[in-house]
């Protein structure tokens, strides 16, 4: 389940910067202060089966999300193309899978990981992390009675999101949305 407002929330979006482009730490800092605004979280519509979000107004151009997570719900394995990014755990606790390589941009369809790009966090209210591009990783509430909340940053806003498959050792890019697949 979805649910998007009509009119996104005003947030003050300021940066580094006077008309750069947001950087990791920006975005870091936004989801910091947006996930600290208890009218904000409170405000959010949580669906007993599936994740649900809002639009934020994120800082410097930015693509910014407030996300509810019902508990044993997750993304799936994904990138953000050549969006850097942030996101912070508001209140319950989320696990991020992550992998600590870089893979090719484009122009393959199975990869064999090697047994050391594994990672694993896990962001209990108040915590978070920023990355850069290509990024890889898999968000999930593994709660089995919690709601997680979140909220994300995304700069550029998101050309695309490629979604992988994963068996083992084996990752397999399966689809690309575009924003008119989830907007």
């Amino acid at each position: 389940m979805s649910v998007s407002p009509s009119a996104s929330p005003s947030v003050p979006s300021s940066v580094s910067g006077a008309g750069s482009a947001p950087t990791q730490a920006d975005l870091f800092d936004f989801v910091r202060r947006m996930a600290a605004d208890t009218e904000l979280i409170a405000s959010l519509p949580l669906d007993p089966e599936g994740r649900t979000w809002v639009r934020l107004d994120g800082p410097g151009g930015s693509e910014a999300w407030l996300i509810g997570w019902p508990p044993g719900t997750g993304t799936g394995w994904h990138d953000h193309a050549e969006s850097v990014g942030a996101f912070l755990t508001a209140s319950g606790e989320l696990k991020e899978n992550s992998l600590a390589a870089r893979l090719p941009a484009d122009g393959w369809k199975t990869l064999e990981l090697s047994d050391d790009v594994d990672r694993e966090r896990r962001l209990t209210a108040g915590q978070g992390r920023a990355f850069g591009r290509h990024h890889v990783h898999e968000v999930l509430n593994d709660s089995s009675d919690r709601h997680a909340i979140s909220v994300h940053a995304y700069y550029p806003p998101l050309p695309r999101i490629r979604r992988y498959s994963r068996s083992g050792p084996i990752l397999r890019l399966e689809q690309v949305e575009r924003p008119e697949d989830w907007q």
